[in-house]
């Protein structure tokens, strides 16, 4: 490993992306701007008089099917992709301008993220980088859920769901050390049953949902086109994962390991 990969890092210029909340399905624009070393990711809502919400666990408000931020009762909503792919691609201090309240869901994955992140360009700052290593042991369980992080070099994830059909048991490990991020998690897709659209728009959900920005199944198979891999639905809750776990402030040093966990034990482990 490179020396300078131990020291901050944010992009070289400023990224804009458009598009829809997934759940409120409202129009937003969303502007990344390269940060001082040390800042940290700062969501600002430029609709709210440029209202800063800074993504730490501190901030973490409902989690459900997004993981969302809130303070003084200000909401940014759906942060997991972005937060993710800055994890990613080792981006530690940028500033999120938003005119809404979710973040656009662009194609359902991380990947037109790292793709801008790496046309601009990622500069490396005079500060060294901070992380959380795990000395001991920490995990969570709720019945047949789990979520648990333990020490080890680097940072690995290892991932096993279990959906009805056509899922069904899937498992995946990752070592964010090896660069793995770009290649191997990035292009995967956010995804839901259509037997459960109806259910979930009832809840104010998925409104901003299409088969432009998500893989939507039947019990027989996939409904829209085909899988980027063949594991695509283990591999984006590891995606999730990553980001929801960036909410603890720094990098993690050691072996996380999850099974049938969602955005809200992600959440609990960072608490």
């Amino acid at each position: 490993m490179s020396p300078s990969a131990h020291l901050e890092q944010t992009i070289v210029e400023a990224l804009e992306f458009r598009g829809i909340g997934l759940h409120s399905g409202a129009p937003v624009t969303m502007r990344l701007l390269p940060a001082p070393a040390g800042s940290g990711i700062v969501f600002r809502r430029t609709d709210l008089d440029d209202f800063e919400i800074p993504a730490t666990g501190r901030n973490v408000a409902k989690v459900s099917y997004a993981t969302s931020l809130m303070r003084q009762g200000v909401l940014i909503s759906t942060t997991e992709h972005l937060l993710s792919a800055c994890i990613g691609t080792g981006i530690d201090n940028v500033i999120v301008e938003l005119d809404n309240l979710e973040l656009p869901i662009l194609d359902g994955s991380a990947l037109p993220y790292v793709e801008a992140f790496q046309r601009v360009g990622i500069k490396v700052q005079r500060r060294r980088r901070e992380y959380i290593r795990i000395l001991r042991k920490v995990e969570v369980r709720e019945n047949d859920k789990f979520i648990g992080v333990y020490p080890g070099d680097g940072y690995s994830i290892t991932y096993e769901i279990n959906f009805p059909a056509p899922i069904h048991r899937q498992e995946f490990t990752v070592d964010l050390a090896a660069d793995a991020y770009g290649a191997e998690i990035a292009a995967a897709r956010t995804f839901g049953f259509r037997e459960d659209e109806r259910m979930l728009r009832d809840m104010g959900l998925i409104r901003g949902a299409s088969e432009a920005n998500a893989i939507i199944l039947t019990r027989t198979g996939v409904q829209n086109g085909s899988l980027r891999f063949s594991d695509e639905f283990v591999r984006h809750k590891v995606l999730d994962l990553i980001g929801d776990l960036a909410l603890a402030g720094h990098r993690i040093l050691g072996r996380v390991v999850a099974e049938r966990a969602g955005h809200a034990m992600h959440t609990a482990l960072v608490s």
